[in-house]
Parts: C-alpha cells; sequence; structure tokens
C-alpha cells in the first residue's frame, strides 16, 4: 500500500521542522542533510550575520558540510566528534568579525592534514583564496620532516603570513581553542603544549594586537602550565577585587566629576587585569595582592586624540600624578599601532591607581588589532605586510629567517617574540622597535644587513659609545660604520636579537668556509706541483671543476674546503688530475 502524496504546505512544515519528504511521502536526504547543516551552523551563521548582515551563508554551509563528511568518524581526545573543532575556530574567528573567507577556511583548515580531501580540491570546491589559507595553517608531513617539522611549520605560517595576514589570525584561532579543550591530554603534554603557546602563539597575537584572543591564551596556558600559581594568582584576584568597590569608588567619583568640568563626555569604568599580567609582574608574589594591583581604571573618550589630551589633564587636576609614570601611545602608537595614554595617579586613599584613556576610535584597534584594520578596509589589506608600520616586525622576520637553519629558526623566533619592546629613533627621527635587552648592534643589524657588517660602533645620545651599549627607549642612537669593518666571533656574544645574531652566524660561517677552501686549494697546489702538474692551468682549463662535478661538488671551492676538512683524501683525488 502506498503513502498519499503530502500537499506542498505539508512537505514545506515538514522541511521547517526539519523532516524533509519526497513528493511521493518518502525522506529525502538531501534536503534532511541541509536542514541538519543548517541547524550545526545556526551559531555561527548567527554571529556572522551580526558582523556581515548581507553576507551569503551558502559557503559557510557547503564548507561544513565538507568538514563534517571528511572528519566522521574522527573524534577529539574528548570523545566530541571532530568537526566540532573546525565549528568552534570558526566561531571564534565570527566573533572577532572576520570575513566569510577565512571562516570558510577555518572550517576547512585541518582537511588536508588529517583527512583524504586534498588541496587541490579545496582549490577546486573554494577557490584560490581558501586554498591559500588552508594551507598556510597545514602542518608539515612529520614522517618526512622529523625534529624539523615544528621548527619548519612555523617558517611556513610566517611565509604564508606575508601574503596573508588572515593566516595567522586562524592559527591563533585555532591554538585558542586547543587550549580550551587541553584538560583531555596527558598533563605532560599539556605543559609542553602551553609552553609551546606562551612562547610562540600568544607572542604573535600580541604583535598582530588582538588582546581579545591573547588575554585568554594568556591565561590557559598559564593554567595548564603551572595550575598551583594559575590557582594561587586567581585565589588573590578574587580577594582583591572584593575590596575594588572601596579602593576605586571615590577615585571615580572625582574623575566623572573633573571630566566634566572640562565638557568631556567619557565613559570611565573599572577593568580587571588578567591573570598571567598580574603573575608576570609581580613573579609569583601575589600574596596580599591589593585592588589597585589587580584592576586599572579604563576611560574611554567621545572624541578625537586632542579630547584624550584634554582627558589626561582632567585626570591630574582630580588625582595627584606620580612623576615620570605617564606614557603617550598616541603619539608613538605601539609596534601593533596600539594607541592610549598611560599614566598612574594617586587615589585619596593613597592608593597608585594606573589610569589608561582611550578615544572610542582606539578601542577596537586596542582590543582586535589587525582584525580591526582588515574588517575597516576589507579582506584585501590581508594582502601583504610591505609598507605597513605595524608588521615591521614580521618585515624583519621575513628577511633573515632564509638564512636559519631549522634550530635556529625556532630559538631566534622565540627570542625575537619574547618580552616587550623598545622604541629606538634614529638621527632622522624613524623609530625602530627592538626586545628589550637589545643592543647598538642589534639596532645596527635592524637598519640592514650592510650597516650591521660594517659596524664599528655608535653614537648614542650624542655619545660614543661601543656596539655592546644596552639600549633604552627613547635613545637616539647613529652607527659609525667602515667599509673594512666585518664580523668577529665575539660579537655572538653582543647580540641578543635573532637577525643580528643569524646574519653574524652566516658571515662567520662564510668567512670559515672561505678559509678553508684557501688552504685546501693550497695543499692540492703543492701536490700536484710534486707531480709536475699546474692547478691554475687545470683550473683554466675546466679541469678542477669538472672534476668537482664528478664527485658530487657544485662548485670548485666546496671540493677544495672537503680537503681541508680531511673529508676528501688528496691521494684519492691525484689520479683525476693526472688522468683527467
Amino acid at each position: 500500500m502506498t503513502s498519499p502524496v503530502p500537499s506542498r504546505p505539508a512537505r514545506r512544515a515538514a522541511a521547517r521542522r526539519g523532516r524533509a519528504v519526497l513528493p511521493w511521502g518518502g525522506p529525502d536526504p538531501q534536503a534532511a542533510r541541509r536542514a541538519a547543516v543548517r541547524s550545526a551552523l545556526a551559531p555561527l551563521l548567527a554571529a556572522h550575520r551580526a558582523a556581515f548582515p548581507a553576507g551569503d551563508p551558502r559557503e559557510l554551509c557547503r564548507a561544513y558540510d565538507v568538514a563534517e563528511r571528511m572528519h566522521r568518524g574522527q573524534l577529539r581526545k574528548s570523545g566530541a566528534p571532530y568537526v566540532t573543532h573546525p565549528l568552534a575556530v570558526a566561531m571564534i574567528l565570527a566573533g572577532l568579525g572576520m570575513d566569510t573567507t577565512t571562516l570558510v577556511a577555518a572550517l576547512l583548515h585541518d582537511t588536508v592534514e588529517d583527512t583524504p580531501y586534498t588541496l587541490g580540491e579545496v582549490r577546486a570546491d573554494f577557490g584560490e583564496e581558501v586554498a591559500v589559507l588552508v594551507d598556510g595553517v597545514t602542518k608539515l608531513d612529520g614522517e618526512r620532516w622529523g625534529e624539523r617539522r615544528e621548527a619548519e611549520t612555523f617558517r611556513k605560517i610566517v611565509l604564508a603570513a606575508a601574503a596573508d595576514l588572515r593566516v595567522l589570525v586562524i592559527k591563533l584561532a585555532d591554538r585558542l581553542h586547543n587550549l580550551r579543550t587541553l584538560d583531555h591530554v596527558p598533563e605532560h603534554k599539556r605543559r609542553r603544549y602551553a609552553t609551546a603557546s606562551l612562547e610562540l602563539l600568544v607572542p604573535f597575537a600580541e604583535r598582530l594586537g588582538i588582546h581579545a584572543l591573547k588575554r585568554e591564551m594568556d591565561d590557559l596556558a598559564f593554567a595548564h602550565r603551572d595550575p598551583a600559581a594559575h590557582a594561587a594568582t586567581a585565589a588573590a584576584m578574587r580577594q582583591a577585587l572584593l575590596g575594588a568597590d572601596a579602593v576605586f569608588g571615590p577615585a571615580l567619583r572625582l574623575l566623572r566629576g573633573s571630566l566634566a568640568e572640562h565638557r568631556l563626555d567619557a565613559e570611565v569604568s573599572v577593568r580587571p587585569r588578567h591573570l598571567y599580567a598580574v603573575h608576570q609582574d609581580y613573579a609569583g608574589d601575589v600574596a596580599g595582592l591589593r585592588p589597585c594591583q589587580a584592576a586599572r581604571v579604563l576611560i574611554v573618550v567621545d572624541g578625537g586624540e586632542q579630547d584624550c589630551y584634554v582627558a589626561l589633564g582632567a585626570v591630574h587636576a582630580a588625582l595627584h600624578p606620580c612623576p615620570g609614570r605617564v606614557r603617550d601611545y598616541i603619539a608613538l602608537p605601539k609596534f601593533n599601532l596600539y594607541q592610549a595614554l598611560h599614566t598612574r595617579v594617586i587615589s585619596p586613599d593613597g592608593d597608585p591607581l594606573d589610569v589608561i584613556i582611550q578615544s572610542r576610535a582606539m578601542r577596537p584597534v586596542a582590543e582586535h588589532g589587525i582584525v580591526a584594520h582588515i574588517r575597516a578596509a576589507g579582506a584585501d589589506t590581508a594582502g601583504t605586510v610591505a609598507g605597513r608600520r605595524d608588521l615591521v616586525w614580521l618585515s624583519r622576520l621575513l628577511a633573515w629567517q632564509s638564512d636559519a637553519t631549522s634550530a635556529a629558526f625556532l630559538d631566534g623566533l622565540r627570542i625575537d617574540l619574547a618580552g616587550g619592546n623598545i622604541a629606538v629613533f634614529t638621527p632622522a627621527g624613524d623609530v625602530v622597535a627592538l626586545p628589550h635587552g637589545a643592543t647598538a648592534l642589534d639596532f645596527a643589524y635592524a637598519l640592514g644587513t650592510e650597516t650591521g657588517a660594517h659596524s664599528i660602533g655608535a653614537l648614542i645620545n650624542g655619545r660614543l659609545a661601543p656596539l655592546s651599549a644596552e639600549l633604552r627607549s627613547g635613545y637616539v642612537v647613529e652607527i659609525l660604520t667602515d667599509p673594512e669593518g666585518s664580523p668577529t666571533p665575539d660579537w655572538l656574544q653582543v647580540a641578543t636579537t635573532a637577525p643580528a645574531r643569524v646574519h653574524i652566524q652566516s658571515w662567520l660561517s662564510g668567512r670559515q668556509t672561505e678559509e678553508a677552501a684557501a688552504l685546501g686549494r693550497h695543499r692540492l697546489a703543492r701536490l700536484l706541483a710534486d707531480h709536475d702538474l699546474d692547478l691554475l692551468t687545470a683550473e683554466a682549463h675546466g679541469t678542477s671543476l669538472s672534476i668537482a662535478r664528478d664527485l658530487g661538488f657544485t662548485e670548485i671551492d666546496d671540493m677544495y674546503a672537503a680537503i681541508a676538512t680531511g673529508s676528501l683524501p688528496l691521494d684519492a683525488l691525484l689520479p683525476r688530475f693526472i688522468s683527467p
């Protein structure tokens, strides 16, 4: 007995309820599948629609459908279906307001690495732009790269970011979700993963100015790397913030009154600090943490940059300022284009309070960094780092990475990303960002490889100083050079930045190779002379190069260097010159 054919309104109603049927009464697998995809994607589609009201959800649905099919049967360590991970990564990015292409790539970001789905299929199904993003975040094959896999994967990500910064943003969202779900991983692996996150990924979030991700990544990695210290800091913060109203209340009233007197419309609030920052600032000694150490005052001004300076005057009129504690990041933004005025004042009760002043236009950049710029100007701005003042650090990283071995690259990357930065000036007024502890030699290499290689000294604030002199923010530095100058081995004890160290090591290695080649050539020439043969004649006729190529050397000097090191015995080489 056949079932009656449902009416069209009945079929539509069933589809809305997720129970699509065919005209003859049977279930419609494709319609049911589409309904299931829509249901799973509902939160993502809603978040994306909030940032892109006119966005087309069909590409997201297609991408999720592929990801779900490809990852079907794969489970996370928690036991959850694997597709929940790329979906969560896409949700994080949607919360940042990233574009459709980025979300599609996020949904597919593990397919090439963990499923039979190939990069060629990504390109054919979703286009070149998505393929570039997916390829950028795909780890290299462990069997092929072995111990070099981690270093070369990071090198690949950095190179991909030069083409499209969204690669780094996806990688950060991927790491954040992995940190959120790290409880299901064995403890020793958690600690290692958390440490790598703090050393490599969190600094990338800082460099890109994406503090909305950085703060959570900081605290999650801190919790997994040092659970006891994290718990102690969290407890100290909770206790300190219980007294926040009593400490901050009188100060906020005075600040609001002074801002009103200066005819400024501004929002004044208390902003708790994140745990890892507190732990770092007080070196883990958080016993007796005070409210003024656990939070800061944030003033968001309705107006432009000039109004921020007026607000600074209003703050200092209301509360006594601490000398030397004003930091102007509006006139001189941080390397990630963060802008604000920072000051420290004394509360009515005598507590030192840190105050941050920003305009409303500065807030998106303060929270989302490069993402705010990508959102404001469209995805095309993700293309290249060239000329971006906020990405000079990435341009420098790209400049030295090609000369570094895998181990040197990873170590250099950790050093280059570690800690804060100082702003040092050239005599022309250009700003050079360097890590804390950088020397005049590091500054010289930051200006260029040739400047660094030929540097012989420096003028710091007009006074002669050695290349080993440590620099401070605000210093004006001029590098003195000599065309005959060159690196020496002791420079490796002076240089602290990765670009300087890599270039110095490269130069020294090249010099050693030249010296070895000269020594090997001398030995070979002497041996040939004993047999009435002339090496110059053999070189002029191409005999030396031919023999070198036959032995697998690209250049003659490589063969000569092998003679010097003993890896190519002269006795084995002589017959080739006697009977070429």
